[in-house]
Protein backbone atom coordinates (compact mmCIF):
# COMPACT_ATOMS: atom_id res chain seq x y z
CA UNK A 1 0.00 0.00 0.00
CA UNK A 2 1.58 3.55 -1.16
CA UNK A 3 0.63 7.01 -1.04
CA UNK A 4 -0.31 8.76 -3.89
CA UNK A 5 -0.54 12.24 -5.84
CA UNK A 6 -2.11 14.66 -8.04
CA UNK A 7 -0.77 14.71 -11.31
CA UNK A 8 -0.37 18.48 -11.64
CA UNK A 9 1.86 20.14 -15.19
CA UNK A 10 3.35 17.05 -15.20
CA UNK A 11 5.07 16.18 -11.93
CA UNK A 12 3.50 14.53 -9.09
CA UNK A 13 2.65 17.36 -6.58
CA UNK A 14 1.57 17.03 -2.89
CA UNK A 15 -2.01 18.13 -2.40
CA UNK A 16 -2.23 20.97 0.05
CA UNK A 17 -4.12 19.31 2.79
CA UNK A 18 -2.98 16.19 5.09
CA UNK A 19 -6.00 13.56 4.76
CA UNK A 20 -6.02 10.69 2.84
CA UNK A 21 -8.86 8.30 1.58
CA UNK A 22 -8.28 4.60 1.35
CA UNK A 23 -9.04 3.25 -2.37
CA UNK A 24 -10.70 -0.58 -1.08
CA UNK A 25 -10.55 -3.44 -2.78
CA UNK A 26 -14.37 -4.37 -3.14
CA UNK A 27 -13.89 -8.23 -3.38
CA UNK A 28 -11.70 -8.10 0.31
CA UNK A 29 -12.36 -5.15 2.16
CA UNK A 30 -8.88 -5.96 4.09
CA UNK A 31 -7.35 -5.00 1.61
CA UNK A 32 -6.56 -1.33 1.00
CA UNK A 33 -4.93 -0.71 -2.46
CA UNK A 34 -3.54 2.35 -1.60
CA UNK A 35 -3.80 5.73 -0.27
CA UNK A 36 -5.47 9.25 -2.00
CA UNK A 37 -5.12 12.92 -1.50
CA UNK A 38 -8.22 14.28 0.05
CA UNK A 39 -7.73 17.10 -2.32
CA UNK A 40 -9.32 20.75 -2.18
CA UNK A 41 -9.96 23.84 -4.19
CA UNK A 42 -6.71 25.14 -3.91
CA UNK A 43 -5.52 22.02 -5.36
CA UNK A 44 -8.14 22.56 -8.52
CA UNK A 45 -6.95 25.60 -9.02
CA UNK A 46 -3.14 24.53 -9.10
CA UNK A 47 -4.16 21.93 -11.79
CA UNK A 48 -6.83 24.44 -13.63
CA UNK A 49 -3.76 26.80 -14.10
CA UNK A 50 -1.61 24.49 -14.95
CA UNK A 51 -3.80 23.39 -17.71
CA UNK A 52 -4.36 27.25 -18.59
CA UNK A 53 -0.67 27.61 -18.70
CA UNK A 54 -1.28 24.54 -21.60
CA UNK A 55 -3.53 25.40 -23.53
CA UNK A 56 -2.16 28.12 -25.53
CA UNK A 57 0.43 25.48 -26.89
CA UNK A 58 -1.44 22.46 -26.86
CA UNK A 59 -3.89 24.32 -28.78
CA UNK A 60 -1.87 25.60 -31.39
CA UNK A 61 -0.27 21.91 -31.93
CA UNK A 62 -2.44 20.44 -35.31
CA UNK A 63 -4.99 17.57 -35.01
CA UNK A 64 -3.05 15.24 -37.06
CA UNK A 65 0.06 15.57 -35.06
CA UNK A 66 -2.32 15.33 -31.23
CA UNK A 67 -3.48 12.41 -33.29
CA UNK A 68 -0.09 10.85 -33.29
CA UNK A 69 0.01 11.39 -29.64
CA UNK A 70 -2.67 9.35 -29.09
CA UNK A 71 -1.82 7.03 -31.14
CA UNK A 72 1.16 6.11 -29.07
CA UNK A 73 -1.16 5.69 -26.21
CA UNK A 74 -3.53 3.51 -27.74
CA UNK A 75 -0.57 1.18 -28.29
CA UNK A 76 0.57 1.75 -24.79
CA UNK A 77 -2.67 0.81 -23.45
CA UNK A 78 -2.93 -2.57 -25.50
CA UNK A 79 1.39 -3.46 -24.02
CA UNK A 80 -0.22 -2.78 -20.51
CA UNK A 81 -3.56 -4.25 -20.92
CA UNK A 82 -3.04 -7.59 -18.90
CA UNK A 83 -1.46 -5.21 -16.27
CA UNK A 84 -3.89 -2.63 -16.18
CA UNK A 85 -6.48 -4.72 -16.14
CA UNK A 86 -5.50 -6.70 -12.58
CA UNK A 87 -5.74 -3.23 -11.46
CA UNK A 88 -9.33 -3.29 -12.31
CA UNK A 89 -10.03 -6.13 -10.93
CA UNK A 90 -8.31 -4.78 -8.00
CA UNK A 91 -9.86 -2.03 -7.10
CA UNK A 92 -13.27 -1.85 -9.11
CA UNK A 93 -14.13 -5.78 -8.49
CA UNK A 94 -14.98 -7.17 -12.23
CA UNK A 95 -13.87 -9.78 -13.81
CA UNK A 96 -10.83 -10.01 -15.40
CA UNK A 97 -12.29 -11.15 -19.06
CA UNK A 98 -14.54 -7.82 -18.29
CA UNK A 99 -11.13 -5.66 -17.02
CA UNK A 100 -9.51 -6.59 -20.19
CA UNK A 101 -12.84 -5.31 -22.54
CA UNK A 102 -12.49 -1.92 -20.83
CA UNK A 103 -9.02 -1.41 -21.50
CA UNK A 104 -9.55 -2.83 -24.97
CA UNK A 105 -12.46 -0.21 -25.58
CA UNK A 106 -9.89 2.44 -24.57
CA UNK A 107 -7.52 1.56 -27.14
CA UNK A 108 -9.95 1.68 -29.76
CA UNK A 109 -11.33 5.25 -28.85
CA UNK A 110 -8.04 6.34 -28.83
CA UNK A 111 -7.15 5.04 -32.64
CA UNK A 112 -10.53 6.14 -33.36
CA UNK A 113 -9.96 9.70 -31.95
CA UNK A 114 -6.37 9.54 -33.68
CA UNK A 115 -8.25 9.40 -36.98
CA UNK A 116 -10.70 12.04 -36.28
CA UNK A 117 -7.14 14.19 -36.30
CA UNK A 118 -7.58 14.21 -40.47
CA UNK A 119 -11.24 14.23 -40.28
CA UNK A 120 -11.67 17.38 -38.28
CA UNK A 121 -13.92 18.62 -41.42
CA UNK A 122 -15.62 22.13 -41.14
CA UNK A 123 -17.86 23.54 -43.44
CA UNK A 124 -17.43 25.56 -46.72
CA UNK A 125 -20.21 26.54 -48.85
CA UNK A 126 -21.05 29.18 -51.10
CA UNK A 127 -22.13 32.83 -49.64
CA UNK A 128 -25.32 35.18 -51.00
CA UNK A 129 -22.70 37.20 -51.97
CA UNK A 130 -20.56 37.71 -54.85
CA UNK A 131 -16.57 37.33 -54.67
CA UNK A 132 -16.68 36.09 -51.19
CA UNK A 133 -16.41 32.47 -49.06
CA UNK A 134 -18.09 31.38 -46.05
CA UNK A 135 -16.49 28.42 -44.19
CA UNK A 136 -16.38 26.81 -40.59
CA UNK A 137 -13.74 25.19 -38.18
CA UNK A 138 -13.75 23.80 -35.20
CA UNK A 139 -11.88 25.06 -32.39
CA UNK A 140 -11.18 24.43 -28.36
CA UNK A 141 -13.78 25.05 -25.99
CA UNK A 142 -10.32 25.83 -23.36
CA UNK A 143 -10.24 23.48 -20.15
CA UNK A 144 -12.09 20.84 -19.43
CA UNK A 145 -13.30 19.31 -16.29
CA UNK A 146 -13.58 15.84 -16.65
CA UNK A 147 -15.92 13.97 -13.68
CA UNK A 148 -15.88 10.16 -14.32
CA UNK A 149 -17.60 7.20 -12.78
CA UNK A 150 -16.13 3.96 -11.91
CA UNK A 151 -17.73 0.87 -13.12
CA UNK A 152 -15.45 1.16 -16.28
CA UNK A 153 -12.88 3.27 -14.76
CA UNK A 154 -10.97 3.24 -17.74
CA UNK A 155 -13.28 3.27 -20.54
CA UNK A 156 -15.21 6.36 -19.08
CA UNK A 157 -12.13 8.46 -18.58
CA UNK A 158 -10.63 7.73 -22.32
CA UNK A 159 -14.38 8.29 -24.17
CA UNK A 160 -14.19 11.85 -22.93
CA UNK A 161 -11.14 12.42 -22.42
CA UNK A 162 -9.44 11.75 -25.95
CA UNK A 163 -11.89 13.77 -27.85
CA UNK A 164 -11.25 16.12 -25.98
CA UNK A 165 -7.88 16.38 -26.39
CA UNK A 166 -8.32 15.66 -29.78
CA UNK A 167 -9.86 18.64 -30.28
CA UNK A 168 -7.43 20.98 -28.34
CA UNK A 169 -8.65 21.06 -25.23
CA UNK A 170 -6.66 20.68 -22.05
CA UNK A 171 -7.86 19.03 -19.30
CA UNK A 172 -8.75 18.56 -15.23
CA UNK A 173 -9.62 14.65 -14.54
CA UNK A 174 -11.22 14.28 -11.37
CA UNK A 175 -11.84 10.53 -11.25
CA UNK A 176 -14.05 8.54 -9.17
CA UNK A 177 -12.78 8.23 -5.44
CA UNK A 178 -13.65 3.95 -5.89
CA UNK A 179 -11.29 3.90 -8.91
CA UNK A 180 -8.31 6.47 -8.69
CA UNK A 181 -5.24 3.83 -9.60
CA UNK A 182 -6.37 3.42 -13.08
CA UNK A 183 -6.45 7.17 -13.58
CA UNK A 184 -3.05 7.14 -11.75
CA UNK A 185 -1.81 4.21 -14.45
CA UNK A 186 -3.52 6.40 -17.33
CA UNK A 187 -1.50 9.57 -16.37
CA UNK A 188 2.05 7.12 -16.50
CA UNK A 189 1.17 6.20 -19.99
CA UNK A 190 -0.02 10.33 -21.34
CA UNK A 191 3.80 10.99 -20.06
CA UNK A 192 5.15 8.12 -21.64
CA UNK A 193 3.20 8.89 -24.57
CA UNK A 194 4.95 12.37 -25.45
CA UNK A 195 1.91 14.61 -23.51
CA UNK A 196 3.49 17.69 -23.04
CA UNK A 197 3.50 18.94 -19.20
CA UNK A 198 0.20 20.33 -18.02
CA UNK A 199 -1.76 19.00 -21.16
CA UNK A 200 -3.63 16.80 -18.92
CA UNK A 201 -4.29 17.06 -15.08
CA UNK A 202 -5.13 14.68 -12.43
CA UNK A 203 -6.95 15.56 -9.28
CA UNK A 204 -8.02 13.25 -6.36
CA UNK A 205 -10.65 13.17 -3.94
CA UNK A 206 -14.15 12.86 -2.93
CA UNK A 207 -16.84 14.04 -4.86
CA UNK A 208 -18.82 16.33 -2.76
CA UNK A 209 -15.67 18.11 -2.34
CA UNK A 210 -12.79 18.02 -5.11
CA UNK A 211 -15.73 17.64 -7.58
CA UNK A 212 -17.58 20.50 -6.31
CA UNK A 213 -14.59 22.74 -6.31
CA UNK A 214 -13.73 21.67 -9.95
CA UNK A 215 -17.61 22.55 -11.24
CA UNK A 216 -17.71 25.39 -9.65
CA UNK A 217 -14.05 26.88 -10.71
CA UNK A 218 -15.02 29.74 -13.15
CA UNK A 219 -11.58 29.20 -15.00
CA UNK A 220 -13.61 25.69 -16.51
CA UNK A 221 -14.60 26.22 -19.36
CA UNK A 222 -16.73 23.44 -19.72
CA UNK A 223 -17.98 20.33 -17.67
CA UNK A 224 -18.28 16.59 -18.57
CA UNK A 225 -20.11 14.29 -16.32
CA UNK A 226 -21.00 10.51 -15.98
CA UNK A 227 -22.92 9.31 -13.07
CA UNK A 228 -26.18 10.00 -11.28
CA UNK A 229 -29.07 11.98 -12.11
CA UNK A 230 -29.82 13.87 -8.94
CA UNK A 231 -25.55 15.10 -8.99
CA UNK A 232 -26.39 15.69 -12.78
CA UNK A 233 -29.05 18.01 -11.92
CA UNK A 234 -26.71 20.02 -9.47
CA UNK A 235 -23.56 20.08 -11.98
CA UNK A 236 -26.15 21.21 -14.92
CA UNK A 237 -27.45 24.11 -12.45
CA UNK A 238 -23.58 25.65 -11.56
CA UNK A 239 -22.95 25.23 -15.50
CA UNK A 240 -26.00 27.17 -16.15
CA UNK A 241 -25.46 29.75 -13.52
CA UNK A 242 -21.68 30.15 -14.64
CA UNK A 243 -22.95 30.35 -18.45
CA UNK A 244 -20.17 27.43 -19.16
CA UNK A 245 -20.87 24.17 -21.23
CA UNK A 246 -21.85 20.65 -19.82
CA UNK A 247 -22.14 17.49 -20.97
CA UNK A 248 -23.86 14.62 -18.57
CA UNK A 249 -24.02 11.24 -19.58
CA UNK A 250 -26.49 9.98 -16.27
CA UNK A 251 -28.62 7.28 -15.04
CA UNK A 252 -30.78 4.60 -16.59
CA UNK A 253 -34.13 2.28 -16.04
CA UNK A 254 -33.15 -0.50 -18.73
CA UNK A 255 -35.92 -2.59 -20.27
CA UNK A 256 -35.77 -5.34 -23.05
CA UNK A 257 -38.73 -6.78 -24.47
CA UNK A 258 -39.09 -10.70 -25.41
CA UNK A 259 -41.61 -11.39 -27.75
CA UNK A 260 -43.96 -14.56 -28.51
CA UNK A 261 -41.96 -15.57 -31.41
CA UNK A 262 -37.92 -14.83 -30.04
CA UNK A 263 -35.67 -16.93 -29.84
CA UNK A 264 -36.00 -17.43 -25.71
CA UNK A 265 -32.56 -19.33 -25.58
CA UNK A 266 -30.89 -16.15 -26.69
CA UNK A 267 -33.34 -13.62 -25.12
CA UNK A 268 -32.30 -15.41 -21.62
CA UNK A 269 -28.88 -15.55 -22.14
CA UNK A 270 -28.92 -11.97 -22.93
CA UNK A 271 -31.36 -10.93 -19.72
CA UNK A 272 -29.01 -12.76 -17.31
CA UNK A 273 -25.93 -11.25 -19.02
CA UNK A 274 -27.53 -7.33 -19.19
CA UNK A 275 -28.62 -7.84 -15.25
CA UNK A 276 -26.18 -9.66 -13.09
CA UNK A 277 -22.79 -9.32 -15.24
CA UNK A 278 -20.62 -6.57 -13.21
CA UNK A 279 -23.32 -7.47 -10.83
CA UNK A 280 -25.37 -4.98 -12.51
CA UNK A 281 -23.38 -2.25 -11.88
CA UNK A 282 -23.98 -0.42 -15.14
CA UNK A 283 -25.72 2.72 -16.52
CA UNK A 284 -26.96 0.46 -19.33
CA UNK A 285 -27.72 -2.94 -17.63
CA UNK A 286 -30.95 -4.51 -18.14
CA UNK A 287 -33.04 -3.83 -14.83
CA UNK A 288 -36.27 -4.61 -16.28
CA UNK A 289 -37.79 -7.32 -18.88
CA UNK A 290 -41.40 -7.41 -20.28
CA UNK A 291 -42.30 -11.13 -21.60
CA UNK A 292 -44.89 -11.93 -24.15
CA UNK A 293 -47.92 -13.79 -21.82
CA UNK A 294 -47.86 -16.34 -24.19
CA UNK A 295 -43.80 -17.61 -23.51
CA UNK A 296 -43.81 -15.93 -19.81
CA UNK A 297 -43.40 -19.53 -18.12
CA UNK A 298 -41.67 -21.00 -20.15
CA UNK A 299 -39.27 -17.85 -20.59
CA UNK A 300 -39.01 -17.99 -16.81
CA UNK A 301 -37.94 -20.94 -16.54
CA UNK A 302 -34.81 -20.45 -19.13
CA UNK A 303 -33.85 -17.66 -17.94
CA UNK A 304 -33.84 -19.23 -14.27
CA UNK A 305 -31.71 -21.67 -15.35
CA UNK A 306 -29.22 -19.49 -16.85
CA UNK A 307 -28.86 -17.02 -13.72
CA UNK A 308 -28.00 -20.39 -11.63
CA UNK A 309 -25.16 -20.37 -13.71
CA UNK A 310 -23.68 -17.35 -13.19
CA UNK A 311 -21.52 -17.54 -10.35
CA UNK A 312 -20.94 -15.47 -7.84
CA UNK A 313 -17.35 -14.62 -6.90
CA UNK A 314 -14.07 -12.21 -6.87
CA UNK A 315 -13.07 -11.04 -10.28
CA UNK A 316 -9.58 -12.78 -9.08
CA UNK A 317 -11.97 -16.10 -9.92
CA UNK A 318 -11.88 -17.17 -13.82
CA UNK A 319 -15.53 -18.83 -13.21
CA UNK A 320 -16.44 -15.63 -11.56
CA UNK A 321 -19.98 -14.03 -13.43
CA UNK A 322 -21.44 -11.75 -10.87
CA UNK A 323 -18.45 -9.71 -9.09
CA UNK A 324 -18.64 -7.70 -5.71
CA UNK A 325 -20.07 -4.41 -4.95
CA UNK A 326 -18.04 -2.05 -5.21
CA UNK A 327 -18.78 0.04 -1.92
CA UNK A 328 -20.44 -0.90 1.75
CA UNK A 329 -22.50 2.52 0.77
CA UNK A 330 -23.80 1.08 -2.80
CA UNK A 331 -24.17 -2.66 -1.09
CA UNK A 332 -26.52 -0.93 1.29
CA UNK A 333 -28.88 0.89 -1.07
CA UNK A 334 -29.00 -2.60 -3.13
CA UNK A 335 -30.19 -4.24 0.21
CA UNK A 336 -32.69 -1.62 1.01
CA UNK A 337 -34.14 -1.80 -2.62
CA UNK A 338 -34.29 -5.54 -2.05
CA UNK A 339 -36.31 -5.14 1.26
CA UNK A 340 -38.59 -2.82 -0.51
CA UNK A 341 -39.98 -4.55 -3.04
CA UNK A 342 -40.41 -7.29 -0.48
CA UNK A 343 -42.87 -4.74 1.65
CA UNK A 344 -44.36 -3.85 -1.86
CA UNK A 345 -45.51 -7.68 -2.09
CA UNK A 346 -43.43 -8.22 -5.37
CA UNK A 347 -42.48 -11.69 -5.44
CA UNK A 348 -38.97 -12.80 -5.05
CA UNK A 349 -38.56 -15.62 -7.77
CA UNK A 350 -34.52 -16.08 -7.05
CA UNK A 351 -31.89 -14.72 -4.77
CA UNK A 352 -32.35 -11.61 -2.40
CA UNK A 353 -29.48 -12.24 0.02
CA UNK A 354 -26.52 -10.87 0.79
CA UNK A 355 -23.36 -13.46 0.81
CA UNK A 356 -21.52 -13.26 3.64
CA UNK A 357 -19.65 -16.94 4.32
CA UNK A 358 -16.29 -18.32 3.53
CA UNK A 359 -14.83 -16.58 0.08
CA UNK A 360 -17.43 -13.35 0.58
CA UNK A 361 -16.75 -12.93 4.11
CA UNK A 362 -14.65 -9.87 3.91
CA UNK A 363 -16.12 -8.55 0.49
CA UNK A 364 -19.79 -6.98 -0.53
CA UNK A 365 -21.68 -9.72 -2.59
CA UNK A 366 -25.34 -10.21 -3.12
CA UNK A 367 -27.00 -13.05 -4.96
CA UNK A 368 -28.25 -12.33 -8.52
CA UNK A 369 -32.25 -11.07 -7.72
CA UNK A 370 -35.19 -11.66 -9.66
CA UNK A 371 -38.49 -10.72 -8.88
CA UNK A 372 -42.05 -10.86 -10.58
CA UNK A 373 -45.55 -9.52 -10.16
CA UNK A 374 -43.96 -5.97 -9.96
CA UNK A 375 -45.90 -2.43 -9.69
CA UNK A 376 -44.60 -0.86 -12.42
CA UNK A 377 -45.23 2.11 -10.17
CA UNK A 378 -42.86 1.06 -7.43
CA UNK A 379 -39.41 1.66 -6.69
CA UNK A 380 -38.07 -1.38 -7.98
CA UNK A 381 -39.69 -0.61 -11.33
CA UNK A 382 -38.83 2.97 -11.49
CA UNK A 383 -35.99 3.88 -9.62
CA UNK A 384 -31.96 3.04 -10.92
CA UNK A 385 -30.64 0.38 -8.79
CA UNK A 386 -26.92 -0.13 -9.53
CA UNK A 387 -27.34 -3.72 -8.64
CA UNK A 388 -27.72 -7.41 -9.58
CA UNK A 389 -31.51 -6.84 -9.46
CA UNK A 390 -33.82 -7.55 -12.32
CA UNK A 391 -37.92 -6.82 -12.32
CA UNK A 392 -40.00 -9.13 -14.37
CA UNK A 393 -43.82 -7.85 -16.48
CA UNK A 394 -45.85 -9.80 -18.23
CA UNK A 395 -47.68 -8.35 -21.30
CA UNK A 396 -50.33 -9.09 -23.27
CA UNK A 397 -49.07 -7.49 -26.71
CA UNK A 398 -46.51 -5.23 -28.12
CA UNK A 399 -48.54 -2.10 -27.50
CA UNK A 400 -48.68 -3.18 -23.51
CA UNK A 401 -44.70 -4.00 -23.60
CA UNK A 402 -43.94 -0.33 -25.25
CA UNK A 403 -46.25 1.33 -22.96
CA UNK A 404 -44.70 -0.16 -20.05
CA UNK A 405 -40.96 0.29 -20.83
CA UNK A 406 -41.03 4.14 -21.61
CA UNK A 407 -43.27 4.40 -18.47
CA UNK A 408 -39.67 5.79 -16.11
CA UNK A 409 -38.17 8.85 -16.17
CA UNK A 410 -35.07 7.46 -17.87
CA UNK A 411 -34.03 7.01 -21.15
CA UNK A 412 -30.46 5.56 -21.69
CA UNK A 413 -30.90 1.96 -23.52
CA UNK A 414 -33.68 -0.67 -24.69
CA UNK A 415 -34.17 -3.94 -26.31
CA UNK A 416 -36.36 -6.50 -27.74
CA UNK A 417 -35.95 -9.81 -29.03
CA UNK A 418 -38.19 -10.73 -32.13
CA UNK A 419 -38.16 -12.78 -35.19
CA UNK A 420 -40.09 -10.15 -36.94
CA UNK A 421 -38.91 -7.49 -38.91
CA UNK A 422 -41.77 -4.90 -39.01
CA UNK A 423 -41.95 -5.61 -35.10
CA UNK A 424 -38.31 -4.70 -34.60
CA UNK A 425 -38.49 -1.80 -36.50
CA UNK A 426 -41.89 -0.38 -35.16
CA UNK A 427 -40.26 -0.49 -31.77
CA UNK A 428 -37.02 0.83 -32.77
CA UNK A 429 -39.89 4.25 -33.85
CA UNK A 430 -41.85 3.89 -30.53
CA UNK A 431 -38.54 3.08 -27.74
CA UNK A 432 -38.06 6.72 -25.68
CA UNK A 433 -34.16 5.34 -25.68
CA UNK A 434 -30.58 6.89 -26.41
CA UNK A 435 -29.52 3.71 -27.49
CA UNK A 436 -31.66 0.64 -29.05
CA UNK A 437 -30.52 -2.92 -29.98
CA UNK A 438 -32.65 -5.71 -31.60
CA UNK A 439 -31.73 -8.95 -30.46
CA UNK A 440 -28.61 -8.30 -28.27
CA UNK A 441 -28.18 -7.15 -24.33
CA UNK A 442 -29.01 -3.69 -23.71
CA UNK A 443 -25.72 -2.82 -23.24
CA UNK A 444 -22.18 -2.61 -25.51
CA UNK A 445 -21.42 0.20 -26.93
CA UNK A 446 -18.67 0.92 -29.11
CA UNK A 447 -15.79 3.75 -29.15
CA UNK A 448 -16.84 5.25 -32.82
CA UNK A 449 -20.67 5.48 -31.85
CA UNK A 450 -22.27 7.66 -29.71
CA UNK A 451 -23.59 7.37 -26.52
CA UNK A 452 -26.19 8.91 -24.49
CA UNK A 453 -29.89 8.98 -23.58
CA UNK A 454 -32.73 11.04 -23.36
CA UNK A 455 -35.40 11.87 -21.48
CA UNK A 456 -33.60 12.19 -17.29
CA UNK A 457 -30.30 10.02 -18.95
CA UNK A 458 -28.62 13.12 -20.02
CA UNK A 459 -29.17 16.64 -21.79
CA UNK A 460 -28.67 15.91 -25.19
CA UNK A 461 -24.98 15.64 -25.86
CA UNK A 462 -23.50 12.34 -27.55
CA UNK A 463 -19.49 10.82 -26.58
CA UNK A 464 -18.04 9.62 -28.17
CA UNK A 465 -18.55 8.97 -31.41
CA UNK A 466 -17.84 11.80 -33.66
CA UNK A 467 -20.75 13.36 -31.97
CA UNK A 468 -18.41 14.11 -29.22
CA UNK A 469 -16.48 16.81 -31.38
CA UNK A 470 -19.54 18.51 -30.75
CA UNK A 471 -19.30 18.11 -26.91
CA UNK A 472 -15.64 19.29 -26.85
CA UNK A 473 -15.34 22.15 -29.58
CA UNK A 474 -16.67 25.18 -30.63
CA UNK A 475 -17.83 25.81 -33.88
CA UNK A 476 -16.46 29.28 -35.40
CA UNK A 477 -17.76 30.59 -38.67
CA UNK A 478 -15.82 32.42 -40.87
CA UNK A 479 -16.34 35.19 -43.60
CA UNK A 480 -13.91 35.82 -46.31
CA UNK A 481 -14.49 38.53 -48.80
CA UNK A 482 -12.30 39.26 -52.02
CA UNK A 483 -14.82 42.09 -53.33
CA UNK A 484 -13.03 44.83 -52.71
CA UNK A 485 -15.77 46.62 -51.22
CA UNK A 486 -17.88 46.83 -48.11
CA UNK A 487 -20.59 44.04 -48.16
CA UNK A 488 -23.57 43.15 -46.02
CA UNK A 489 -25.92 40.29 -46.69
CA UNK A 490 -28.83 42.05 -44.50
CA UNK A 491 -28.80 45.53 -46.64
CA UNK A 492 -26.50 47.13 -49.26
CA UNK A 493 -23.92 49.86 -48.53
Amino acid sequence: MGKYNNLINGKLVPHVGDEYFENINPADNKDIVGLFPKSGAEDIQLAVQSAKDALPIWSEITPPQRGELLYRVGELLISNQERLAKVIVREMGKTMPESMGDIRASADAAYFMAGEGRRMYGQTTYSALEKRWALTKRVPVGVCGLLTAWNAPMAIITWKLFPALICGNTVVLKPSEDTPLTAHLLGELLKEAGFPDGVVNIVYGIGVETGKALVKNEDIAMVSFTGSTNVGKMIAGECGRQLKACSLELGGKNGLIVMNDADLDAASKAVASGAFSTAGQRCASTSRVFIHEAVYDEFLDKLLDETKKMKVGPGTSSDTNVCPIINKRQYDSILSYIEGAKKDNAVLLHGGNALTEGVFSSGNYIEPTIFTDVDVNSKLAQEEIFGPVLAVFKVSDLNDAIDKINNVEYGLTASIFTANVDIAMHTLDKLEAGCCYINAPTFGSEPHMPFGGVKKSGMGTREPGTQALDVFAEWKTIYIDYSGVSQNSQFKT
